[in-house]
Order: C-alpha cells, then sequence, then structure tokens
C-alpha cells in the first residue's frame, strides 16, 4: 500500500504539474491564432482563415487593436473570398471598429459591388440601430461619389434622412464634393432640401461654397418644384 501511494501521489503532481504548464500557455496560444488569423484575413489567407475556424481556434468575432474584426479586414483590402470563408461562420455583420466603420460602409467607400452585395445578401443592416447620429454606409458612398453603391443602398432602403454626427445627410455630402449624378438621385427621393447641418448650412449653401455651381442650382430647382406642387 505505502509503495501504491507513493506512485499514486508522483502520478497526480505530474497531472497537477501538467494541468499547470497547459493553463500558463493556453492564452499564448490563443492570442496567437488570434494574431493567425488577423494576418490572414489581411491578405485574403483563405487556407488559414478556413483552418482556425473550423477547429474553432478562434472566433469569428476577433478584433485587432484598432477593432477591426476579421470580417472588415478581409473587406477593407478588398478579400472577396476571404470575406465568405468569414460569413460562413456567423460573424457580427454590423460590427463597428474604434473609427467607427462597419464592413458594409468600407464596402460602401470603395464602391465594390462585389462585397457590398455580399455583405446585404448575409444582413447586414443599411441603417443603424442605437438612434444615435452616425455615418452610415449611405453617406460613405455619397461622400465618395460611388452611385452604383447608393443605388443599391437605396434599393435595400437605406435611410436617405439619417444624419452624421455633424447633421449632414447623403444629399449634403454629395453635393458639398461635387457628386452630380449622385445629387441627381438623391433629388428623386422625398429627401429633406431644406435641412442644415451644426454649421447651419443647407445643401444648396454647401455646394456653392465648394464651387459647385450646377448643383447648387439643381437643389434650388428642386426646391422650386416641390414649392409649387
Amino acid at each position: 500500500m505505502p509503495i501504491l501511494s507513493e506512485r499514486l501521489r508522483r502520478l497526480l503532481l505530474g497531472n497537477t504539474v501538467a494541468l499547470v504548464i497547459l493553463a500558463c500557455l493556453a492564452p499564448s496560444v490563443q492570442a496567437g491564432n488570434q494574431e493567425e488569423a488577423l494576418a490572414a484575413a489581411r491578405r485574403g489567407n483563405v487556407g488559414t482563415l478556413s483552418r482556425l475556424l473550423e477547429r474553432a481556434a478562434v472566433s469569428p468575432n476577433v478584433v485587432d487593436e484598432k477593432g477591426n474584426s476579421l470580417l472588415i479586414l478581409a473587406v477593407r483590402d478588398g478579400h472577396t473570398e476571404a470575406a465568405t470563408t468569414v460569413l460562413r461562420f456567423r460573424p457580427q455583420l454590423d460590427h463597428r471598429n474604434h473609427d467607427g466603420d462597419s464592413a458594409l460602409m468600407l464596402a460602401a467607400s470603395q464602391g465594390n459591388m462585389e462585397l457590398l452585395d455580399l455583405l446585404l445578401a448575409s444582413g447586414a443592416k443599411t441603417n443603424p440601430t442605437t438612434g444615435e447620429n452616425v455615418w452610415t454606409a449611405l453617406h460613405y458612398a455619397a461622400f465618395e461619389g460611388r452611385l452604383p453603391a447608393v443605388e443599391r443602398l437605396l434599393a435595400a432602403r437605406a435611410d436617405i434622412n439619417a444624419l452624421t454626427p455633424n447633421l449632414s445627410d447623403a444629399l449634403m455630402l454629395a453635393a458639398r464634393n461635387g457628386h452630380i449624378d449622385i445629387v441627381r438621385r438623391l433629388l428623386q427621393t422625398p429627401i429633406d432640401l431644406n435641412r442644415r447641418n451644426d454649421r447651419e448650412v443647407n445643401a444648396e449653401e454647401w455646394a456653392r461654397a465648394k464651387g459647385n455651381t450646377r448643383i447648387a442650382e439643381l437643389i434650388a430647382e428642386a426646391r422650386a418644384t416641390r414649392t409649387r406642387r
């Protein structure tokens, strides 16, 4: 019995030591997996992403130090196949990084219609649900002059009256930056032509201030037409 007890004690001690070592190594292994997955998303390395996600070695919602998720990184760098891979594991579609950007917003900003369609088909929301004034995908598309993206977002019921933190809407942003085709498209909607941002400037005035005279005239004509109705 003493010999058996000694052997049992050594066995238990050995198992305890092994468990302690594993517990110490686990965080570093997990951190390594996370960094590997984030790097794979940036590079569009589908094989590595699939391996890590399929083994549940990393969460599909892991983020880097700037709050960028795997999906955001893949979309930001234009890796459609990598984004498709991440979407198979049901990540948070509307997660925003520390700059307030979501994957849908970045696809709209870049005018990447393949990724925009992929995200919308996967259920990404076009409008914020917080009730706060934040940038949206429609704002980004209007600001950057991405007409196809604007069309697609409007078809997906993006809110034309959504406001940025400085109370600007999509029409103001397009007018400011001289994107006349987008202004024409937005004027076909019931968007508010008299709205003013936090500088008390409306879309027509902002267009004139930036030298976009024809856009200012279009907005003035649209306002006059509405007044006559």
